[in-house]
């Protein structure tokens, strides 16, 4: 196996002793200064490279809802005191139809669409440094490859009549199950988006946690917690559970809650406790209700600011997964939901 400076590293140990340290956290640089020669080889001692500031991301298409999803990634920046990078991806026309659209001109209106969604976020947010980047190619692929690196990525789901819910579209739903960074799925019902007020009067609300006590949720808490600590919100730990169908009668379900409720609360409680530990600021909630887990969430949505859910990673699956549970949250949450990778 061949390290970054082309010299065999198994070689390089027996000879000189030198090890490679630990490959965590940003990649490893080297200066000039820092080179070494001995007898046998020429090698480089490594050291680590500044700290990668992780930025926001937000996916716009150019439909009128693509002003709610910047403004929402801007706020969502400026809470976290990172940069907004506002992306765009031009598939270009279909072979049938390349000589009837003049293509130069189709990538000129996408440039010229970037441009003013970039200047209306910085004329509402001038201490907010905004980029912009123009992708070509498939929206899924590009989408996903602009997430990587990136501390979050912002998209937008488009609200449909009556109860129905919000729409996740081919290229949000390719695009969530299929990158590893957490990415926050905003309503989009063609209402201009409301600032949240940071007001002493006004009420805490709530950053909800869908989770499974029986997989580990690490990710999931740790996305939740940073969160409810930037908005100064209480979050909820929510676990929903039930009994075999077979067994499934109101007797049985009181019954169960009797029995074995105290048990999860407890469980919940013991997963819980590192990262109360870790943010001392952040007043939590712990419900562990019976029901189905979906139906929970939404209806605890309803004074939210966020819902965090999961989905599980299936290395050996062929493409992502969006479970039935957090399938369900997005179409029916009223507020944005975030959900967040994890194995």
């Amino acid at each position: 196996m061949r390290d970054d400076c082309g010299i065999c590293e198994a070689a390089r140990r027996r000879r000189t002793g030198w090890t490679r340290p630990p490959s965590t956290g940003p990649p490893w640089v080297a200066s000039s200064r820092e080179r070494r020669f001995d007898r046998h080889h020429y090698y480089v001692t490594c050291r680590r490279s500044p700290a990668v500031i992780r930025g926001v991301t937000a996916g716009i298409d150019g439909s009128p809802g693509s002003g709610v999803v910047a403004e929402w990634a801007a706020l969502e920046s400026l809470l976290r005191g990172v940069p907004l990078c506002l992306v765009h991806v031009h598939e270009g026309p279909r072979p049938a139809a390349a000589d009837a659209v003049d293509a130069s001109a189709v990538r000129h209106q996408a440039e010229e669409f970037l441009a003013d969604t970039a200047r209306t976020v910085r004329r509402n947010h001038p201490s907010l440094r905004v980029s912009t980047r123009l992708l070509l190619g498939r929206a899924a692929t590009a989408l996903t490859g602009a997430a990587a690196g990136t501390g979050l990525l912002v998209l937008g789901s488009r609200g449909l009549s009556g109860t129905m819910g919000f729409l996740l579209g081919s290229v949000a739903r390719e695009t969530v199950s299929s990158t590893q960074t957490p990415v926050v799925l905003v309503r989009v019902t063609g209402q201009p988006a409301a600032p949240r007020q940071s007001a002493p009067d006004v009420p805490t609300r709530d950053v909800i946690v869908g989770l499974d006590i029986h997989h580990d949720c690490a990710s999931l808490l740790d996305f939740g917690f940073a969160e409810a600590a930037r908005r100064g919100d209480r979050l909820v730990a929510l676990h929903g559970w039930s009994i075999w169908p077979v067994v499934r009668d109101a007797g049985a379900l009181v019954a169960a809650q009797r029995d074995m409720g105290s048990d999860v609360a407890r469980r919940l409680t013991r997963i819980l406790a590192p990262w109360r530990e870790k943010f001392p600021s952040v007043d939590v909630a712990e419900l562990t209700p019976i029901g189905s887990p979906a139906h929970l969430l939404v209806h605890a949505s309803d004074r939210a600011d966020l819902v965090v859910v999961g989905r599980r990673v299936h290395p050996a699956a062929h493409g992502g997964r969006i479970g039935l549970v957090t399938h369900a949250v997005i179409q029916h949450s009223a507020v944005p939901v975030a959900v967040v990778a994890h194995h």
